[in-house]
């Protein structure tokens, strides 16, 4: 006799400002490996310190030809997510890559319990989620932040770890 499916959901009227965010790093060059690989562990260790906000992530894989790796995570809202970003170690990454991609392409979409999505894609080399089927912009004016893409009200009280002056001077 068949087993039945155990077939189970969720409530997620406690996570009224869930957002979920997937990212993913796609190495590009032979140098993009040694990018990549060392990424491991600076993102193991900024989970283990517990942000704020931060309900759960996880690691996966795209692709292992060409390497492409990927995380999920789950934020109880939007400012947790940002204060995160804008912050230690997190900044001083986003910095560094935005400089040098180090053979690397590296994409976030991200989707709102309240409605919305947004997405951002540096150094991709191959089209990957909304860029294979959305018309595609240059990340300016709103278009360059999460907040301004995601339509988030108000602005933030944290800086950007690169300003769009500063990323296009």
């Amino acid at each position: 006799m068949k087993a039945k499916v155990r077939r189970r959901t969720v409530d997620l009227t406690d996570y009224p400002d869930l957002v979920v965010i997937y990212l993913g790093m796609r190495v590009n060059t032979l140098t993009g490996l040694k990018t990549l690989f060392g990424f491991g562990s600076k993102i193991a260790q900024s989970v283990d310190a517990r942000p704020d906000g931060l309900l759960l992530h996880e690691n996966f894989l795209f692709s292992l030809i060409p390497p492409h790796a990927g995380m999920r995570q789950y934020w109880r809202d939007f400012e947790s997510l940002e204060a995160w970003a804008r912050s230690e170690p997190h900044r001083v990454w986003w910095q560094q890559f935005l400089r040098d991609s180090a053979g690397t392409g590296f994409w976030h979409e991200a989707y709102f319990m309240r409605g919305g999505m947004e997405a951002v894609y540096d150094d991709m080399v191959q089209d990957t989620g909304f860029l294979r089927f959305a018309r595609v912009q240059v990340a300016r004016g709103r278009m360059f932040s999460a907040r301004g893409r995601a339509r988030q009200p108000g602005e933030s009280t944290i800086r950007d770890p690169v300003t769009e002056e500063e990323f296009y001077s």
